[in-house]
Order: C-alpha cells, then sequence, then structure tokens
C-alpha cells in the first residue's frame, strides 16, 4: 500500500513540474487541462480526478469542457490540481503559479507583489502544517498552524475549504483537514493518509458556488426512458464509479449535445453529483498549494514532493 502511495506521488510530482512550464501568456487551459490527463495514463496509472485549473478569483473545481476557448494571461494565478491512482492508491497534489509573460501590461508593481505574497503565503500554510502532521496529533492543530502562517502575510486562508483523508479508490475519505482552528479533537493515526491544501486570499476567505459544472461523480443507478441518458449512466458505471470525472471525457466519447442531455438528466435525477466551480466571495484571488502525506510516528512521509 504505501509502495502504490508514493508511486503514485512521484508520478504526480514529476507531471506537475513538467505541466508547470506550460503556464504561461497565450496557454489554453484545455491545453494544460489535457496534457496532465495524458500524462497520468501514459504511466500506467489511472487519472484520480480531472485535472482542475483554477485562475486567479477561483479557488477550486474547474476543468475544462469541450472546445474550451479559456485563456491563461501573463499575471493569471493559476491553480494546477492534479491526481493519480495506482493500485487505487492516490496522490492529490496542487501548485499555484503566476503565468509568465508581459504581467505589467495587466498590473501595477504594487498587484504583482501583492499576487506573490498570496502565493508565498499558501506555501507557508502547507509547509507549517506538514511540520504539524504525526500520529496523534489533532487536527485542529494542523488548521491553527495553516491559519498562523498565512496571517503572518495578513491574508485569510479559505475557512470553507479543507484538506481530506484518502483510502483506496476513495479521493474523499471521510475526515476533513482544516485551514484554521475549527476545535476538532479528532487525532490523526499512524498510516493514515491525507491531502493537505491550504488555501489563501486576500479576500473574505469564503468561497460561493459560481455558475457551470464541469466535473461530477457516480451517485446511484436509477432507470431511464431516454435509451441513451442509460448509456451514458452505465459508461459512468464502468469507467468513474469512484472518483470524480470530467464532463469532457463524456462528450468526448458521445458527442456534446447527447453527453451533456445526459449529463444535465443525470444530475438532475441525482445519479451523478455535480460540482460547481468555486469563487472567492469578494472576486479577490486565491492561492494553493497541496501535498499528500503519510503520517508516521513522529512525523509524515510526503509522497508528491
Amino acid at each position: 500500500m504505501i509502495e502504490s502511495y508514493i508511486k503514485a506521488g512521484k508520478i504526480v510530482s514529476d507531471i506537475r513540474s513538467e505541466a508547470s512550464k506550460m503556464i504561461k501568456d497565450g496557454t489554453l487551459v484545455i491545453d494544460l487541462v489535457e496534457y496532465v490527463e495524458s500524462e497520468i495514463l501514459k504511466t500506467g496509472a489511472e487519472i484520480a480526478f480531472p485535472c482542475n485549473v483554477s485562475l486567479n478569483e477561483f479557488a477550486a473545481h474547474y476543468t475544462s469542457p469541450a472546445n474550451d476557448e479559456t485563456l491563461i494571461h501573463a499575471g493569471d494565478m493559476v491553480k494546477l490540481d492534479l491526481g493519480a491512482m495506482v493500485d487505487g492508491y492516490i496522490a492529490d497534489s496542487a501548485v499555484t503559479i503566476i503565468a509568465n509573460g508581459n504581467i505589467s501590461e495587466n498590473f501595477t508593481q504594487d498587484e504583482i507583489n501583492l499576487h506573490e505574497e498570496i502565493v508565498e503565503a499558501s506555501a507557508a500554510g502547507l509547509e507549517a502544517a506538514i511540520a504539524t502532521v504525526r500520529a496523534g496529533v489533532e487536527l485542529s492543530k494542523v488548521g491553527a498552524a495553516v491559519h498562523e502562517a498565512i496571517s503572518e502575510y495578513k491574508l485569510n486562508p479559505i475557512f470553507n475549504l479543507t484538506g481530506h483523508s484518502l483510502e483506496q479508490y476513495n479521493l474523499h475519505a471521510g475526515i476533513s483537514i482544516p485551514n484554521y482552528d475549527n476545535h476538532d479533537g479528532y487525532t490523526l493515526e499512524e498510516g493514515q493518509a491525507i491531502a493537505i491544501e491550504p488555501f489563501a486570499t486576500n479576500g473574505e476567505g469564503i468561497v460561493n458556488d459560481a455558475p457551470g459544472h464541469y466535473i461530477y461523480s457516480y451517485m446511484a443507478n436509477k432507470p431511464f426512458r431516454m435509451k441513451s441518458t442509460q448509456k451514458v449512466l452505465k459508461y459512468i458505471q464502468t469507467n468513474n464509479p469512484y472518483v470524480p470525472f470530467s464532463g469532457r471525457w463524456i462528450t468526448d466519447k458521445f458527442g456534446e449535445r447527447r453527453g451533456n442531455t445526459a449529463l444535465k438528466q443525470l444530475a438532475d435525477a441525482m445519479a451523478i453529483y455535480p460540482y460547481a466551480p468555486l469563487r472567492e466571495k469578494k472576486d479577490c484571488f486565491v492561492s494553493q498549494k497541496e501535498h499528500t502525506v503519510i503520517v508516521e510516528k513522529e512525523g509524515c512521509i510526503v509522497t508528491t514532493i
């Protein structure tokens, strides 16, 4: 099990590093997303969830739909979040990159300095959290470490986003890793896998749902009169029964009209769960940094370093 977690982590680390080089002025988000997903598959691993590329005030849950024309511009705060599975054991990691290019065309020097601090703050929060993790530590202590580190930059964590525990074929396995002291007395146990993901912002520190749905999870088998919708559900049950999937994967397989119609019907019937993109409440910039760790007696193993 540990070996599979570590192997998945190395795959994610290598692909994260190469994909980060693509984050520059003029890159299409869909090209970045498809590069990451195809590279994961090339290694023989499975995709743990659709590659998320969330820009600026968007914190999470954006992945490209078919024919996405969203461009990355110089100075954009680009959150790249990816995951791979080896034998069902998951590595989940994220990094925030300020897109290369002529940034001064889009932002003042003061804005550039602020954006760099926001990126540094989430990284500092992650470092502080990892230093806190060991068997027996309370989750509230991990959250407090994140909050304290981010507060030193006079910024806020995202209070209503958390990290999560990981189990085989289970991306969100029931334990939430807070980004502030939420007084959770649950204690971590040796051998647990957790993803720690601090978000930092110059905003209020709350995210709300934005329009659109691009990522889904299978929920339940339900009957449908339309054969095409039943066929899409069968495909999801066969190919993505445990972890989230992209609407783009469905439209690539079944065509945009049929695929989108089926996704809407399935979501309306609660056969699948649609995830909305998450946007900072005040439309302020958000950064994210994430690693997967295995809890040990006196610390942890970082699998995605």
